[in-house]
């Protein structure tokens, strides 16, 4: 069906594109056809490439030949994409080498009948592979073109990994049923943090888009920050529950949030909110194909699709159970709406006998501005416990939550909170695709009793408890400009004078710092040299870049800085003199999380801003890559400082140089001014 759909549509049309390349609908097949001519000898074919034309050539190759095909995330570790492999039995693997034996044969586990096998990491970290058919995705992808119709059928932007079911199906073979132009940007393209997702999409005049919520929420600030998109028709968002005043407050923003259900097993998607037939806070209506009905609270579907899992198909009788237990607990209302309430295995039972899904609370909580993340817990307790990431340092978490309780009934209100530093991919507590590992967060931030005071390493203490002092940083006019390349060149040379002024303090500092500490601290000098050895010279570097921006380097040098920048430097002397010398560590660590956060985005925005040459930012540059590496040895550096008034001392002197470091931008003259402004 989708090849006699590509083949019926304008064969002028644009089929898959990116930003310097393009196929239209006349010649998909034919490039189609090329690349099936090389999976002769393939019996099962994995892909590990980025979102590009040559990912979904690949796959659809697959799909035209009837070969197996396994598509590996690129979230995957390579201890799951080894597994994957192996337990899939993957013969071939398409790689940025082009395509290459394994040296496996295909598994013998794998049902009969299975065009795809998706492996999803879940909450446990082994990837578990769902296996397919073709009728299960196309039945998926024909439905979801016939309850949108044409009305939005134009480009559709691909943010989500093609490895992932919902982009896969959801959005590639419905989009090419439907006739759209699938744009195609290389993950790297949207930034970490998806900073690029409102450039990518306004570029690619995008009228679709899939994403989860943590990328909605992304979005959703840089629309705020930027305008609107107006080409957008269509947002569907999945992969978590999402509360009512999220898709409210998105709509405000002008961006056409509708929120869906879905499983792997299921091909992706159940149901769906589509304009004109819209809910929010449920999960839309079942699509067509889709039967379902709720059984002690959890969602069955019949037949959904899916073969069984590679080594236990779950059969009965020679064929795949007839209901598929979801997991899910949930049920759908007399209009025929999917309300999805938690997952079955996080549910919560308080002392007081209340079973709690810790997902409908999370979805308020995470619908206030001020929250970043939430992980909600009371397992046996009284009442609801939370670990929070605020949105921002001056977020104010205590007002947020009383908000979230004004629409929670008493026995599922959040009475204590937690501020914990984001949880992540890297730190063990997310999943690939952004799903939160519970048990991993519980091991990482809660005792064994589930009490609310985290078991956190100093480091992690240090960036929570100076959360709100960085983010007052990042809100200076100065440095919000820079970040958008909307500053001067002589808002730049005069931020480079004062860095100057400061930085060539650093090296005495670090010599202060050891010469006054005491013998039981000695150990410490090890890496007080290598600090030593790594800053040398480095003002000479801004003098420099001060030159190739067009100032004068000695003009610089002689200058008097301003007061405030006099007084951070001031400050420092004074503690490591006075008071403690192990709490210049608290300096070290506000520039050297400054840099690695904002260092290299700066100089990229201001350059590009200005027209100014590379060389004119030689120490931004150089400190955004540098101080990654040193950040990691920091932090090593710190967890084995454990005398409680050495900890106090460097988190009192972050909080205050984040502070002093803040009016040290906010004295250096601007007016916002942007390119070639002298």
């Amino acid at each position: 069906m989708l090849f006699e759909r590509i083949r019926n549509h304008p064969g002028h049309r644009p089929a898959l594109r990116t930003g310097t390349a393009e196929i239209n609908y006349g010649d998909l097949i034919r490039h189609v056809e090329e690349r099936s001519i090389q999976l002769q000898d393939v019996d099962v074919l994995g892909i590990a490439l980025d979102n590009g034309i040559d990912w979904l050539l690949w796959d659809l190759a697959a799909l035209h030949t009837g070969i197996i095909c396994i598509p590996l995330p690129p979230f995957f570790t390579k201890d799951q994409i080894d597994h994957s492999i192996a337990t899939g039995g993957i013969t071939h693997m398409v790689t940025p080498g082009g395509l290459v034996a394994t040296g496996f044969d295909r598994s013998p586990l794998i049902p009969e009948g299975t065009a795809k096998i998706t492996f999803t990491s879940g909450s446990t970290g082994t990837p578990k592979g769902v296996c397919l058919s073709e009728t299960a995705m196309f039945n998926v992808a024909h439905a979801i073109h016939a309850v949108l119709g044409d009305d939005f059928v134009g480009t559709h932007a691909c943010v989500l990994p093609l490895a992932v079911l919902l982009e896969n199906v959801a959005g590639v073979y419905a989009g090419l049923i439907a006739g759209c132009t699938i744009h195609l940007t290389g993950l790297q393209e949207f930034g970490s943090q998806y900073h690029n997702l409102y450039d990518v999409l306004k570029q690619a005049r995008a009228n679709s888009v899939i994403l989860v919520p943590e990328i909605l929420r992304a979005l959703m600030m840089q629309v705020h920050a930027k305008g609107p998109l107006p080409d957008l028709k269509f947002i569907a968002v999945g992969g978590a529950r999402v509360a009512p005043r999220l898709i409210a407050t998105a709509r405000q923003l002008g961006l056409p949030v509708y929120e869906g259900y879905g499983l792997s097993e299921c091909a992706s998607v159940l149901s769906m909110n589509i304009p004109g037939k819209d809910k929010p806070g449920t999960a839309g209506t079942l699509l067509p194909h889709v039967k379902a009905e709720i059984r002690d609270g959890e969602i069955y579907v019949h037949r959904p699709g899916f073969l069984g899992y590679i080594g236990a198909t779950d059969q009965s009788d020679g064929t795949v159970a007839q209901w598929f237990a979801t997991g899910d607990i949930g049920d759908i209302d007399a209009d025929g709406f999917v309300h999805v309430t938690g997952r079955k295995k996080n549910v919560l039972i308080t002392s007081h006998g209340r079973n709690i899904s810790p997902e409908w609370p999370e979805s308020v909580l995470l619908a206030q501005p001020e929250i970043y993340q939430a992980i909600v817990y009371g397992d046996d307790q009284p009442h609801l416990s939370a670990l929070i990431v605020p949105s921002n340092a001056t977020a104010n978490i205590a007002a947020a939550i009383e908000t979230t309780n004004t629409v929670l009934p008493d026995y599922a209100q959040i009475r204590d909170f937690q501020i914990v530093p984001p949880f992540s991919v890297e730190n063990g507590c997310l999943t690939g695709n952004g799903r939160p590992k519970r048990d991993a967060i519980s091991a990482r931030y809660l005792s064994p009793q589930l009490t609310p005071e985290p078991s956190m390493n100093f480091y992690d203490r240090l960036v929570a408890e100076t959360a709100e002092a960085r983010a007052s940083l990042y809100h200076v006019p100065q440095l919000v400009d820079g970040l958008q390349g909307n500053i001067s060149r002589s808002t730049y040379v005069a931020y480079l004078t004062e860095a100057y002024h400061h930085v060539k303090h650093t090296v005495p500092f670090l010599m202060a710092m050891g010469s006054r500490l005491p013998e039981d601290k000695r150990w410490l000098h090890k890496a007080i040299i290598e600090y030593l050895e790594e800053e040398e010279g480095h003002e000479e570097w801004i003098l420099n870049d001060i030159e190739a921006a067009g100032g004068n380097r000695e003009k610089a040098r002689n200058a008097t800085p301003n007061l405030e920048t006099q007084v951070m430097v001031a400050y420092n002397y004074d503690y490591i003199a006075r008071k403690n010398p192990v709490g210049f560590f608290g300096m070290v660590f506000m520039l050297e999380s400054t840099s690695t956060q904002i260092a290299s985005q700066g100089a990229d925005a201001v350059m590009n801003g200005l027209d100014l040459p590379k060389s004119a930012f030689s120490y931004l540059f150089s400190h955004g890559s540098l101080d990654i590496e040193h950040m990691k040895f920091f932090e090593q550096t710190v967890n084995k400082i454990t005398d409680p008034d050495d900890q106090a001392a460097i988190i009192e002197v972050a909080q205050n140089t984040f502070r002093l470091f803040a009016n040290l931008f906010a004295a250096i003259p601007h007016e916002g001014q942007r390119k070639h402004v002298a």
